[in-house]
């Protein structure tokens, strides 16, 4: 077949011809998903970004968000506040509609603002700190519980299994883990147990040798850690090995399977604060085969990545609009079937109901205790 000579005055008109042809580029709805891929707190991120990569292929699968198939834009924070905050910049040029994260309220409250301003929802399955959602922002929502009700529920626990005895609380001053270990502490001289010894650890040390001669100095029965989970496996295992038989108790941070491969042998006993388990719930399961089938056991905080894109869609189609303002006020109305049961948001943007139980580590993983 003979191929007729094209001018180079012809070659734009025929791009022309083929494109308007070819029509418009299909629309999507793109989300974010910020959180740590890279650094010591990947392992989490990386639960957070399957569920959100599976909650948008789900969605996709049953076409798209008022007509719109969505797509995902995952992006490393780093954990590092500075870096949320240009994680939060870049993803607000990239016309994101919704934000799934960040994983630490340390990243989440500086990132937050950005999106405020850029009037984009953020759903955080993970930033606990009540500041996350106090002050004046309205579009920043969690599918987690706060940490004044974690410590609500670690400081009863104490001050009843602990009562007339000696208790250190020990935090690694990041806004998470401090808030989380006041929240305990007060908690606890609430009920009437107050702490024999105070103190901190700098996030990123390796070497606790100093922090364990104090704590076995004290003679404490329990040691509560308000922190990440690497240091609360190190600190653990280094008490062991020195001796230190204290029970030791912590926050949500600790439900994943890395705490247990950095302590070791002395992961058993830690016990901990955590949501009911979402993988345990009948609405769950359709999803949890799906996950296992595509990349194996879902961690505990993917479901929860999950429900903040499944909830945030839910809003948006109720909305008839992805407009940020929009879908906020409707996010706070009424109530939301999840793949982690039934949510509603208050006025701030936090649950209106939380299911924090006690955990303890054993060899073969964590699992809930009688309640008492």
């Amino acid at each position: 077949m003979r191929i007729p000579f094209l001018s180079a005055m012809a070659v734009p008109a025929v791009l022309a011809t083929a494109i308007l042809m070819a029509g418009p580029a299909a629309a999507e709805t793109a989300v974010g998903l910020a959180a740590p891929l890279t650094g010591q707190l990947a392992a989490v991120g990386e639960q957070l970004r399957r569920g959100a990569e599976q909650a948008v292929a789900d969605i996709n699968a049953a076409g798209g968000v008022l007509g719109e198939p969505l797509r995902l834009i995952p992006a490393d924070d780093g954990g590092v506040p500075a870096q949320a905050v240009a994680v939060a910049n870049r993803l607000a040029t990239e016309g994101v509609a919704l934000v799934v994260g960040h994983l630490q309220s340390g990243t989440t409250i500086p990132a937050s603002q950005v999106y405020e301003d850029e009037g984009i929802v953020t759903i955080t399955p993970t930033a606990t700190s009540p500041e996350v959602t106090e002050g004046d922002r309205t579009l920043v929502f969690r599918t987690c519980g706060r940490d004044d009700q974690q410590g609500d529920v670690a400081g009863g626990w104490l001050a009843r299994h602990f009562a007339g005895r000696r208790v250190a609380v020990v935090h690694d001053q990041t806004t998470y883990g401090k808030g989380l270990a006041d929240a305990t502490r007060a908690a606890m001289a609430a009920k009437g147990l107050n702490d024999v010894l105070y103190t901190s650890l700098t996030l990123g040390e390796r070497d606790f040798t100093a922090l364990v001669t104090r704590i076995k100095a004290a003679n404490v029965d329990a040691v509560y850690f308000g922190g990440l989970y690497t240091e609360a496996a190190l600190l653990i295992r280094q008490a062991r090995e020195a001796g230190v038989t204290a029970l030791f108790v912590s926050g949500d941070t600790l439900a994943t399977d890395e705490f247990q491969a950095i302590a070791g042998p002395a992961a058993e006993g830690m016990t901990m604060t955590f949501s009911a388990d979402a993988r345990a719930k009948p609405e769950a399961q359709d999803l949890i085969a799906r996950l296992r089938a595509n990349g194996g056991e879902p961690g505990a905080y993917t479901l929860y990545a999950y429900a903040a894109v499944q909830v945030w869609a839910k809003a948006a189609e109720k909305a008839g609009s992805t407009d940020g303002a929009r879908v906020a006020a409707t996010l706070r109305q009424g109530d939301y079937a999840t793949v982690v049961g039934p949510l509603a948001f208050d006025a701030k943007g936090d649950r209106t109901s939380t299911d924090y139980v006690m955990y303890r580590w054993g060899s073969a993983g964590y699992a809930p205790l009688a309640a008492d």
